[in-house]
């Protein structure tokens, strides 16, 4: 390994999977190049067919991979596992290759270090490392400065301080109308009964029920919706919010609130959320990160969720970086 590892951070057309490698580089704490890779139609075929190659690659992401090689890959998604193998074989075998999520059966050998989350219920294995929900770049330098910048906005508010962060349907679940209207009457009555406020965000994928979960909003707010002008206030609110109160369609953004260490409540009714996602939520409950939305406020707290450190310190421990 050079005395200054080259890392190199795989980006592709997934945005989620891209702030997922990105926070894991930050953990690590080493500089490292984002290698923007985009895919031509070869992309969609089976892993086992492209083996390890550049064949799902246009000639502009194949041109922006050149040498010098670099000691650590990290990427995410079975799209990038061909062009991370390739990259490795390239450097003769001497790239530590660390996939986020897992990549599929073709090749999964090859890399020194898969992070699976726990909620898929996958085998143990050697190069496989098991993580509560997912890798995100939410840190306390982020939080503190979030705060500075939205401290001002809803100062008049009374505290308690409760986030309302909202996403909503997905390819399997659809968020409705009535399910918007539940949500912001049961987190209301979280709100009043603790003498509080709501700090209200929607998603572009709450769709029609944020006009219904705001109607059904009865608690003193600040309420930002999708499509509103202005910097949305997302890390404001968990820099600055007593409590969060998540949708449990997302893990990425139940992840981001337990990162927080502050009490997080889950709204997750059976008609919402998928099977994986009702398994990712026990695991939160087991480990005290979260607890089921029920209407009550209780000021409690845990360690700060950050799977990404766990997955920077497994690398560090593989390669001494």
């Amino acid at each position: 390994m050079n005395a200054k590892p080259i890392v190199w951070v795989l980006a592709d057309d997934r945005p989620g999977n891209v702030t997922q490698c990105r926070g894991v580089a930050d953990a690590l704490g080493l500089s490292y190049e984002v290698k923007e890779i985009t895919y031509t139609a070869a992309a969609s075929l089976p892993n086992f067919v492209l083996m390890k190659s550049f064949a799902g690659l246009t000639a502009d992401a194949r041109a922006n991979l050149t040498a010098p090689w670099p000691d650590l890959v990290i990427a995410a998604g079975r799209r990038t596992a061909p062009v991370a193998r390739h990259i490795k074989r390239l450097n003769g075998g001497r790239t530590f290759l660390c996939q986020i999520m897992y990549p599929g059966d073709a090749g999964a050998d090859e890399f020194d270090l898969i992070a699976v989350p726990r909620h898929d219920r996958m085998p143990e294995a050697d190069n496989r490392l098991q993580i509560i929900g997912a890798p995100h770049g939410v840190t306390s330098e982020k939080l503190t400065k979030a705060a500075v910048s939205f401290q001002e906005k809803f100062g008049d508010l009374p505290k308690p301080w409760i986030a309302l962060i909202v996403g909503g349907s997905t390819k399997r679940r659809k968020f409705t109308p009535e399910m918007g209207a539940e949500l912001g009457r049961t987190a209301s009555e979280m709100a009043v009964k603790a003498g509080g406020s709501l700090l209200v965000t929607t998603s572009r994928r709450t769709g029609e029920a944020a006009d219904a979960l705001c109607e059904a909003i009865s608690a003193p707010s600040y309420v930002f919706k999708w499509g509103d002008e202005g910097e949305n206030p997302y890390f404001g609110f968990l820099a600055l919010a007593n409590a969060i109160v998540v949708t449990g369609d997302s893990v990425s953004m139940a992840c981001e609130a337990c990162a927080t260490g502050k009490p997080v409540y889950i709204y997750a009714p059976k008609r919402f959320v998928a099977r994986k996602h009702a398994l990712f939520h026990q695991d939160l409950y087991e480990g005290d990160y979260a607890r089921p939305l029920m209407g009550t406020f209780d000021d409690w707290s845990h360690a700060p969720l950050n799977p990404a450190m766990d997955i920077a310190r497994a690398i560090r421990q593989k390669t001494g970086f």
